[in-house]
């Protein structure tokens, strides 16, 4: 099983929108660990704003990246706020 999520942080106010295959509360602790790279720059990111499963992670790449081309918040925001 795999997941397409999004991550919220209120310290940056921006979205992340990732792919694993790992638990999604073990990759959320990933990205609030100080570490390198987008999510390093804050520790208080929240997760299961959105979380998609696929069958295969290839699907939830392909997802990841449909997402992240929508380059629009109203359009991202929108995935988990109709819900």
């Amino acid at each position: 099983m795999a997941f397409t999520y999004i991550l919220y942080s209120a310290q940056l106010d921006k979205h992340y929108v990732g792919a694993s295959q790992d638990e999604l509360e073990q990759r959320i602790r990933r990205h609030n660990a100080h570490h390198k790279g987008f999510t390093g720059r804050a520790n208080d990111w929240v997760v299961l704003m959105y979380a998609e499963p696929f069958e295969t992670f290839e699907l939830a790449l392909q997802r990841e990246r449909e997402i992240k081309s929508w380059k629009s918040r109203k359009r991202i925001e929108s995935l988990y706020t109709k819900r």
